[in-house]
């Protein structure tokens, strides 16, 4: 058996919280004996109902709650860690922002709190406000913002330190169905990226569409855990899935059935889409025509510090522009020519001066070309300039 190259994001060993009253009397247990481990660069879903404790959960998850018994792991340290907290993002189910601060202002108290500069807060701020839609509405305060708009700048805001854990309490609530699957797609961009996300929701078509493994809680305790297909999979029944058949075809493979193995067809129906693929789709349509809309706009793509690499790719492109440049000044051979070459002057102070008056005058470009006007192969004439100038000057710097 391999062991896993990498470490658990998350690990809960026997987590129990119980909360007690004025008296330190047990009152409620919100988590018993919980055991949970999150793999990293997956999607793991969180659920079941109001009370089931997985708010609480997720509170020791981040270290604003202390357990009762069990330990719980992020990054194989404690949840108080400065430098885990550093790499955690967390949406809370409640936007909780300073209602007079406008979207970008937001964003950029987010990111003084994690002591990025403010060249490189400005550049995540531009990306994040056009990744979630709210460019045009950067400038209203928070407080005039709807819920939606109010879940996607809070989207935001856990996003504005590049978090390789991203905590979703609700992500979706209050978002209209273009939100919705906008935040879904950003969560698929992000586990591909190589962030680890554990989603917490109560609309459970999100949690089927963009999840890898699934608990349901119920009581503190865990009632299922697997993946989607594990948990979902109905093993005594075949679906077959066909182009459209006559009636007359139906009755053949109905008969067929029943001649080979008595076996009936439960139901035969032409294949239904998702009431989001409509709704999308009109939207899309929408925006074709140009129809005009005052809330927030279809997000844009991911913001590219959010991807994993980007140094490398980064790093690689410079390369090669370096590559170029050096490439560049690198002296070349002589051309064939019938003419005299040059006389060679005496010192290299004379070749600089002689070098400097015969180049051509280089094109303006964003890098000057110095190497390359020291790597140009002096020319055997040059129609501008008097060749018996250049030869009196070389011959006083001999004489000094």
């Amino acid at each position: 058996m391999v062991a896993n190259a990498e470490p658990p994001v998350i690990e809960c060993l026997g987590l129990t919280k119980v909360f007690k009253d004025f008296w330190m009397r047990p009152r409620v247990t919100a988590v018993d004996g919980l055991d949970l481990v999150v793999q990293p660069h997956q999607v793991f879903g969180l659920l079941g109902p109001n009370g089931s404790g997985k708010s609480t959960t997720i509170k020791m998850i981040l270290g604003l709650l202390f357990p009762t018994k069990g330990r719980v792991a992020v990054f194989g340290q404690l949840p108080s860690d400065v430098k885990t907290k550093a790499r955690v993002g967390y949406l809370p189910e409640e936007s909780y922002l300073y209602r007079f601060l406008n979207a970008r202002e937001t964003l950029d108290f987010y990111g003084r709190i994690f002591n990025l500069d403010r060249r490189e807060r400005n550049k995540r701020i531009d990306m994040l406000l056009e990744m979630v839609g709210l460019q045009a509405v950067q400038r209203r305060p928070v407080g005039e913002f709807s819920k939606g708009m109010q879940r996607r700048i809070g989207l935001a805001q856990a996003l504005i330190n590049d978090p390789d854990l991203l905590i979703l309490d609700e992500p979706t609530t209050g978002l209209d169905p273009l939100g919705t699957r906008q935040i879904k797609d950003l969560i698929l961009n992000l586990k591909q990226r190589g962030k680890t996300v554990l989603l917490c929701s109560h609309l459970l078509a999100d949690v089927e569409d963009v999840c890898d493994r699934v608990t349901i809680l119920y009581g503190g305790k865990i009632r299922a855990l697997g993946t989607i297909d594990e948990l979902l999979r109905v093993s005594d029944s075949t679906q077959f899935e066909t182009e459209h058949l006559d009636p007359a075809l139906v009755e053949k493979v109905r008969e067929l059935l029943q001649r080979e193995g008595n076996r009936k067809i439960h139901r035969v129906e032409a294949p239904r889409r998702k009431l989001e693929a409509l709704f999308l789709e009109i939207v899309q349509q929408a925006l074709k025509e140009g129809a005009v809309t005052s809330g927030a706009r279809s997000g844009g793509t991911v913001a590219q510090f959010l991807a994993a690499g980007t140094q490398a790719a980064s790093a690689s492109e410079t390369t090669q522009v370096i590559e170029s440049l050096v490439n560049a000044a690198k002296p070349q051979p002589p051309a064939q020519s019938s003419a005299k070459p040059a006389e060679t002057p005496k010192s290299g102070a004379d070749a600089a001066v002689l070098s400097a008056l015969t180049a051509p005058k280089p094109a303006v470009a964003e890098f000057a070309p110095a190497a390359e006007s020291k790597s140009a192969a002096p020319a055997p004439t040059s129609p501008s300039v008097d060749r018996s100038v250049i030869d009196g000057l070389l011959d006083k710097g001999d004489k000094k």
